[in-house]
């Protein structure tokens, strides 16, 4: 499958530059992934109207990338599992020990990593 095919989520996802979840949906689109900001504001991303929730996503999503906190994550873990993606990437800061053994539960393969590094380094 091309990485044209491959669909990423990016929770947390800010319209702010500076932010790094910002800046992965801008590597990541000039990776060539489908890219799918998940925020509850209402600005776009990089050109791209966000998506405010998981539930909304019709996409089948390869990888969700996480930038929330563990609390934050842990009031989405229902549609964080009905996702259902073939991969999770904890980003420093996001980890979550009890969502992580629920993903691994489920069968989904669980990563702490930076997708940042992750893509620089060509490791995504």
């Amino acid at each position: 499958m091309n990485k044209e095919n491959k669909t990423v989520a990016v929770l947390g996802a800010s319209s702010k530059p500076d932010r790094y979840s910002y800046q992965c949906v801008e590597l990541l689109l000039q990776h060539g992934y489908n890219v799918v900001p998940v925020t509850p504001a209402k600005q776009q991303i990089c050109g791209i109207e966000p998506t405010s929730d998981l539930s909304s996503i019709s996409d089948k999503v390869d990888t969700l990338t996480m930038y929330v906190n563990p609390k934050r994550s842990s009031d989405m873990e229902e549609d964080i599992l009905n996702l259902n993606p073939k991969r999770i990437i904890f980003n420093p800061g996001s980890e979550n020990s009890d969502l992580e053994e629920k993903c691994i539960a489920q069968g989904i393969r669980i990563e702490n990593a930076c997708t940042l590094v992750l893509l620089n380094t060509e490791q995504f």
